[in-house]
């Protein structure tokens, strides 16, 4: 009991050292390292077998419980514009379904990018439309630095190194590790031969016949595993579009097995440049030792996750609008019900009701008498298409004005085809009767 009571006293104080560092804004090398400090106290810790059992169970209140596969994850963007508003609204599900689902590799080219850098001015250009993804497996690092003649207490900091490769070139990363890091230079050279290189299961397979990385266990066992990985993406048809890259280390100590990361692309400006990568928008990797920390009976919880930058991919997607000049709509509205004449609001309320019954997305101005100037000025600035105008020949003729927003052209329509026609014209599916 002493000596579980002193366990505990550790992890509460590197918890509060955690905490401390990351309220002092410190470096993330050091928070990380520290974390890994804190990981490996509650591991010994263990599990307290007089505390009541839990189970961890699946939130109801999801994104894909209470409110349906199409709804809006909801950010805190009180101090957001509206037009950011709609942006991120319409990009955060969409995309998280899209990756979820496994639809990441499925993208018409891929291109691997030498290096890319975080500050590349070429970010606001807004030539964002591909990406790659690249996989590793940490028991090939372990290997690799063990046989390279890194020592266990260097390990994590060299890794870290190692891992901003993806961002800087090999002599950068070679003179921190050397300069700063202390490691001697020849084992830096050693470690240079292997992360500098990246392919496909071709290099899988050379490593497996690597004189010195093969009489490693766990790089064995790594190998073996992605062996077995790009045998299965073959199966599929993309095995050519997934980089085997021995560079990418992913930081965190929790891993277990193979890690991956999607990086997206900037289109090149003119033919012949090479594609640059504008960062990591993706990541993750197996860890199946984590969850099993919290299990208080210890077992295993095999575990494979995946992050996602949001942050990241609204800053690009924002940038690329702002480089276009494109409208972004700040409403799913599809028509705005107008009138051209005053004392129409009853007419208004009438029409509006029929759209919602038929499901078009529709709305009007709640001012009893708006001036049509008014009202088509708001389609303009909200980027609503189109607008159904009602006036007192219309009304005499059963017909409804039928205006686009951008070119401006009106088409008069039977009141009883309104329904069809803005289905028509917002692709909407139309009613078979």
């Amino acid at each position: 009991m002493a000596e579980r009571a002193a366990l505990e006293e550790l992890v509460k104080l590197q918890g509060e050292r955690v905490r401390g560092l990351k309220q002092q804004k410190a470096s993330a090398e050091l928070i990380e390292e520290e974390v890994a400090k804190l990981l490996k106290l509650k591991a010994q810790l263990g599990p307290d077998e007089s505390k009541q059992k839990f189970v961890l169970k699946t939130p109801k209140e999801t994104l894909m419980g209470k409110y349906g596969e199409d709804s809006k994850l909801i950010y805190d963007l009180k101090d957001q514009g509206g037009e950011l508003l709609s942006l991120r609204y319409d990009l955060t599900v969409p995309f998280a379904r899209y990756l979820a689902m496994n639809k990441l590799t499925n993208i018409k080219r891929y291109h691997i990018a030498k290096v890319y850098r975080r500050d590349n001015p070429a970010m606001t250009r807004g030539r964002y439309r591909e990406f790659y993804q690249c996989v590793n497996d940490r028991r090939i690092l372990d290997g690799m630095f063990a046989i390279c003649g890194v020592s266990d207490s260097k390990f994590r900091t060299i890794c870290s190194s190692v891992d901003k490769l993806d961002k800087v070139s090999w002599e950068e990363v070679k003179n921190e590790m050397v300069g700063e890091k202390g490691l001697a230079p020849e084992v830096a050279d050693r470690i240079g031969d292997y992360v500098q290189q990246h392919g496909g299961v071709s290099l899988v397979e050379q490593l497996l016949q690597d004189p010195k990385l093969s009489q490693n266990k766990q790089a064995l066992e790594g190998l073996g595993d992605l062996k077995l990985l790009f045998e299965y993406l073959t199966l599929f048809g993309i095995d050519d579009k997934i980089s085997f890259d021995l560079s990418l280390a992913r930081g965190l100590d929790y891993y277990t097995g193979v890690i991956y990361e999607a990086v997206l692309l900037q289109t090149p400006a003119q033919a012949g440049e090479e594609p640059l990568g504008v960062g990591s928008v993706a990541a993750g990797g197996r860890y199946d030792g984590l969850v099993g920390m919290f299990d208080p009976k210890g077992r295993k919880v095999p575990c494979v996750g995946l992050s996602i930058g949001v942050e990241r991919i609204f800053s690009i997607v924002e940038q690329r609008l702002e480089a276009l000049e494109e409208k972004i709509r700040t409403t799913e509205t599809q028509v705005l019900v107008a009138s051209a004449q005053k004392k129409l609001l009853e007419e208004r309320l009438k029409l509006v009701s029929e759209l919602w019954d038929a499901g078009i997305k529709a709305e009007l101005l709640y001012k009893k008498n708006p001036k049509l100037l008014n009202q088509l000025q708001y389609c303009e600035e909200a980027g609503i298409p189109l607008v159904a105008i009602i006036g007192e020949q219309e009304l005499k003729d059963g017909v409804i004005k039928l205006r686009s927003v951008t070119s401006r052209e009106e088409v008069d329509v039977r009141r009883e085809d309104l329904v069809e026609e803005i289905k028509r014209r917002t692709g909407q599916p139309l009613c078979i009767c």
